[in-house]
């Protein structure tokens, strides 16, 4: 497939807000595509490389290429072109970089250097999520999106089941199911804003319970005999990183299952550790038996999947948790509370308390569970909804990164700072979330009002805009001058009414939200 069809489309997709257009359009580029280029087509859709990041910053992309006349690039060739740029390293590799990023920019035509920007920078926003990818596919190749999305849920991912059913037909999703050692997408949960809110939306579908949100690592937790693997939310396996995670599933009666649950790690005094020491361990690939005694975690299971030969998905999660407390001692299963009637006040009262009160343990929050849901795996089911306490800051903007794809002549990526002591500021993070079109094109003129440089990337302007920000908390970073940068940060408004004096300060953000170390 040329990469000049791939990058029509994308163009295409973002121009429109129609759902049954943007199927469409996606069901006609799989019937063009073939099945090898699907790893490389999905990917480049939801704006990712198969890469990872390529550490090619804007200003290497803001010299000029000349743009070739005519479209001659395939996506393999485009992937193999920058499977060579992440292998550069060494001496010499930024000047090497810069002539591979020249040669693969001057091979493409002006709309295929446009949609590259847009791959190397991370700014691909055209909408092209997986749920409308997987529509499309269902609808290219014939078959019901309950089918496939069933499959991509077994498979953990769509790019091997829509390369199946490329190559195949439909016949091959009978090749996807559920297997001890193969993992699955995780089950995620709608955000509500309050208890009382996610009681209201849960009250249709019968008795619910409320668990302790942990702020910890999502794992997935395989055993097959003595052989025990363990896989992140993105399906990372990871076992051999988590020796005590491994001795507890052996501890347990049965020998084949898959459960679901988090990692933490707990303080001496009982209270779970922050999230980055967690997530530090789990990265951590040297000398994992001294990190396991520095600081051993702990999995807490909330889930059970399959036992015993049982495919477990599609009973109520009621059914799940009962298999679940067979076999899982109570210590290693999540808090949770009953609500047998969401309209009862004594017990809506009672859930808050129990949100309060996880809160004070030191968790992230709660999740609400309908009993009679099964495991929608890959998605976010309507019967899991999380509640988090919302911080908001009012954070003056620093400078602002010129977009890229749909954002393309827009002021997008805003850097946001706090005020010092001494007047001057310190950056606390970036977001790009938050902000509708008619709020990017406010933001765009009015910061180029405020320019004070640009060099094509990053426009710095004078601190006078206040605007509020809402974040999940506060985590320890040696990138920013504070120490500390903004978790999960999007933009709630801009305010008007206040100036950069009533700006929150330094010492405000961390008396308020301080950040435990990491």
């Amino acid at each position: 497939m040329l990469f000049a069809r791939l990058a029509q489309v994308s163009q295409e997709v973002g121009a429109t807000s129609a759902r049954s257009r943007k199927i469409e359009l996606l069901a006609e580029l799989f019937r063009d595509a073939e099945p090898d280029d699907v790893p490389i087509v999905i990917p480049y859709l939801a704006g990712r490389l198969p890469q990872g990041r390529l550490g090619i910053g804007g200003r290497v992309l803001s010299e000029p290429v000349q743009p070739a006349d005519a479209p001659r690039l395939s996506v393999q060739d485009v992937d193999a072109q920058l499977t060579a740029l992440g292998d550069v390293a060494g001496a010499g590799s930024q000047a090497e970089r810069l002539r591979l990023v020249g040669e693969l920019l001057g091979a493409a035509t002006q709309d295929e250097q446009r949609f590259l920007f847009g791959l190397l920078t991370g700014e691909v926003r055209q909408g092209a999520l997986e749920a409308v990818a997987l529509e499309g596919l269902a609808r290219a190749t014939d078959v019901p999106p309950a089918d496939v999305r069933r499959a991509v849920m077994l498979a953990g991912g769509l790019q091997p089941v829509a390369q199946a059913l490329l190559a195949r037909g439909p016949a091959a999703l009978a090749e996807f199911r559920l297997t001890v050692g193969r993992p699955v997408l995780p089950m995620l949960a709608h955000t509500a804003g309050s208890v009382g809110e996610a009681l209201d939306k849960l009250a249709g579908q019968g008795a619910c319970v409320v668990e302790e949100k942990l702020d910890g690592v999502r794992v997935q937790v395989h055993r097959d005999g003595d052989e025990v693997r363990i896989y992140t939310r993105t399906l990372d396996d990871i076992t051999d990183r988590l020796p005590e995670v491994t001795a507890a599933a052996r501890e347990l009666k049965s020998e084949r299952f898959i459960l679901d649950g988090e990692v933490i790690a707990l303080d001496d005094s009982g209270r779970p550790r922050a999230f980055q020491q967690v997530a530090g361990r789990v990265g951590s690939r040297v000398d994992v038996a001294q990190a396991a005694r520095t600081l051993p975690v702990s999995p807490v299971f909330f889930d059970l999947l399959y036992v015993d030969g049982r495919d477990l998905l599609d009973l109520p999660f009621a059914e799940r948790h009962e298999q679940l407390a067979r076999l899982v001692p109570e210590p290693m299963r999540v808090r949770r509370a009953v609500v047998t009637d969401a309209a009862d006040e004594e017990q809506r009262a009672a859930a808050q308390t129990f949100f309060a009160g996880t809160l004070e343990r030191g968790h992230e929050g709660v999740v609400l569970k309908g009993l009679d849901a099964p495991y929608s795996a890959g998605r976010r089911g309507a019967s899991w909804l999380k509640v988090k306490p919302v911080h908001t800051l009012d954070l003056v903007v620093l400078a602002a990164e010129w977009g890229h794809g749909r954002r393309t002549g827009k002021l997008s990526n805003l850097h946001l700072g706090a005020r010092r002591a001494d007047g001057s500021y310190a950056m606390l993070g970036k977001t790009f979330k938050g902000l509708t079109d008619a709020l990017l094109a406010w933001q765009t003129e009015r910061l180029r009002e405020l320019a004070v440089s640009d060099d094509g990337h990053v426009v710095v302007v004078r601190p006078e805009l206040v605007v509020e920000i809402a974040y999940d908390g506060l985590q320890r970073s040696t990138r920013y001058p504070a120490g500390v940068t903004l978790r999960f940060a999007r933009v709630v408004r801009y305010r008007d009414d206040k100036t950069v004096e009533q700006a929150d300060t330094v010492e405000t953000v961390l008396a308020a939200h301080p950040a435990r170390d990491s």
